[in-house]
Parts: C-alpha cells; structure tokens; sequence
C-alpha cells in the first residue's frame, strides 16, 4: 500500500495560513483584502472635474487606505444614467454617484433653495453654502438614505442661445430654453419661454436638431459638453446655479472597519467642495473670454435683480418655487433665509 506524503508541521501550518489569509475565523473578510468602490458620475473622461477632481479624490483614498481601498472611476454616465446616480447609490446598484439634485425633480426640495438668483455669484460661494446647509442639518433629511460624501456646485448658470441674443425678458418669449433644474424652470417659465427638461449629454444633439433654441448653463461646462460650437449668442448674468453631490450606499460605508471609515471622511465635506469650487471659478473667466474671441456675442448683465427689465421675473420665478416647495409642508421660506445666512459667511 502506497502511503500519503508526510509534511512536516511548520509546512501544513504555512499552507493553513495561506488558505485563510483573506479570510477570519467567522467568515469575513480581513482588513488586508481590497474593498473595490464603483464611482458613477455624467462628466466625460477628459473634463476637468473628472481629471483634476474625481481621479485624484480616488487615488488619495487608495493611497491613504494603504491599498485596502480601490475606487474605480466611471465617466460619461457608462454604468448609471445620469438622473440615476443617487438612487443607484442608494441600491447599491453603485457605489458612489455623483448626480445634479435637480435631475430629479421634487427629490431635493430644500437643498435647491440654494440655486435660487442673488444668492450667490461663484461657484466657490454655492458649494459652501450647501455644505453648509448640509453640515448644520438645515437639509440633512433629504440624503438620509445614503452617506453623502461632499456637496458642490456649478458656478452661475447663465444663457446661451443659437438663434439671437437675449437682452430682455421679453427676448425669451416664445423659445425653447433648456433647464436643468425646477428652480431655472420656474424662471424660465416666468419670462414666457418654455424650460425643456435634458440631462447635460443630451443637450448637444438637442440643439443641433433645434429641439431647443438655447440653454441655461454655466460657462466651465460649455466646452466640457462642447456646446460651445453651437451656441453663439451669450446673456452674461448670473441666473441660477445647480447644486450637485457625490454620495456613497450606506451599507457599504456602514460594513467598513473603522480607520476604513476615518479615510472615507477624511477625503469628504468642505474641502472638497472648495477644491471643485476653485477650479471652476477660475474655468469662468477662461471660457467666457473664449467666447468673445471666437466672435460670439455677449451683453452682460451682472446684478440682474436689480436691472428694472430683469428683477421682476427673477423675484416672480423665485417666490413661485418658494411657494411650491412650502405647499408640501416644508419651510421653505425658513431655509431660504438660513441660506441667506450662509451666502454671507461663505462669500469669496
């Protein structure tokens, strides 16, 4: 009878090691396996949010985790639709989504207080200004389902058209304007243009085909959707601003181990909506000067609440949406005043 190979001790241990290396006692994964985390965001690869922002953000955290974190980078909204993200996030469908609170309309009530006109010229100022709302518990409610990561905002939304140039209110009448928010479309609405709804990819062939005859819009996200090629008449003024998120499954953040945890928060909040803030304010001046050198028309009207053709429309679109979010039994005008308060501390 031929006899089984006999292993010394110390080598069956060894080999006992390395079966369970990945692996407790219970059944669960150790602290050196590598927690992969799926980032679903719209942006494409090559725009500067994707490239001086979110791949950095995800190399840091693999970098502070010691590996033991990896977050794979999904651009151009490949593995969840771009009006999705949060919800995706919320499923577990991804593990971390970046979306425009606006794409969901009615979901972010009170956060979108803060895109309101007059209440904040850069995008440095409305990414605070959520934040803050955010961090004081003014808005906090409204992410409860998911571990919200950071808040940032798009510096002013200002419009842009492919027809003629908007001087007036009266100007709109009769257009199709693009909109990326309930807030944009309540004003939109107000000066007699109707506010079509489209995610940001979807804007370009919609005006290519004359779905829409212009867009409300900051200037940093004109070249990055190269709607720029399209549109050669600009109202410089600062008409709304969208606010925006990046949020991570709850459960997922919830199932790290604690120092896991510490470099997640370490990596969110305020500064990291100052970093994208900064980044775009300085992209402002950048693609708003590339339009007066190619050519394209542009009237500025930079204090439009208290411009005489302007002030009424924006005051009349502003109490609308106030007065719609407070029809649901929320305090609407009780946030908006706490926003108020934060637009001042977080001035720049």
């Amino acid at each position: 009878m031929k006899l089984a190979p006999i292993f010394p001790i110390s080598v069956l241990a060894a080999m006992s090691l390395l079966g369970c290396s990945n692996q407790s006692s219970n059944g669960t994964t150790s602290s050196e396996e590598t927690t992969v985390l799926r980032f679903s965001h719209f942006y494409p690869a090559t725009s500067d949010i994707n490239k001086e922002i979110f791949e950095p953000w995800a190399k840091k955290i693999e970098a502070d985790s010691g590996g033991r974190l990896k977050v794979e980078v999904y651009p151009s909204a490949t593995i969840s639709k771009a009006d999705t993200a949060y919800e995706s996030a919320v499923k577990g469908t991804i593990d971390i989504g970046s979306q425009v609170q606006g794409y969901t309309s009615g979901r972010f009530p009170l956060s979108q207080i803060a895109e309101l006109p007059g209440l904040s010229n850069s995008s440095t100022q409305t990414g605070c200004m959520l934040q803050t709302l955010y961090d004081n518990g003014t808005i906090a409610d409204e992410y409860k389902d998911s571990h919200l990561l950071f808040m940032f905002a798009t510096g002013p939304g200002t419009l842009h058209s492919t027809n003629k140039l908007i001087r007036t209110p009266e100007d709109m009448r009769g257009m199709r304007i693009r909109r990326p928010s309930a807030v944009a479309g309540d004003i939109i609405e107000s000066m007699g243009a109707s506010p079509v709804g489209l995610p940001a990819n979807d804007i370009y062939t919609s005006l290519q085909r004359g779905v829409v005859d212009g867009l409300s819009f900051p200037w940093e996200a004109m070249e990055t959707f190269k709607l720029n090629e399209l549109t050669k008449y600009h109202t410089n003024m600062p008409f709304y601003s969208s606010a925006l998120m990046v949020t991570m499954n709850k459960a997922k953040y919830e199932g790290l181990p604690e120092d896991l945890k510490q470099v997640i928060d370490d990596n969110s909040g305020m500064a990291l909506s100052k970093k994208v803030g900064a980044m775009w304010d300085k992209t402002y001046s950048t693609q708003l000067q590339a339009a007066i050198d190619q050519g394209d028309e542009v009237v500025d009207i930079l204090d439009p609440l208290n411009d005489p053709d302007w002030k009424g429309p924006l005051e009349k679109g502003t109490k609308k949406y106030l007065d719609d979010v407070e029809s649901l039994g929320l305090d609407s005008y009780g946030v908006y005043d706490k926003a108020k308060e934060a637009s001042v501390v977080c001035k720049v």
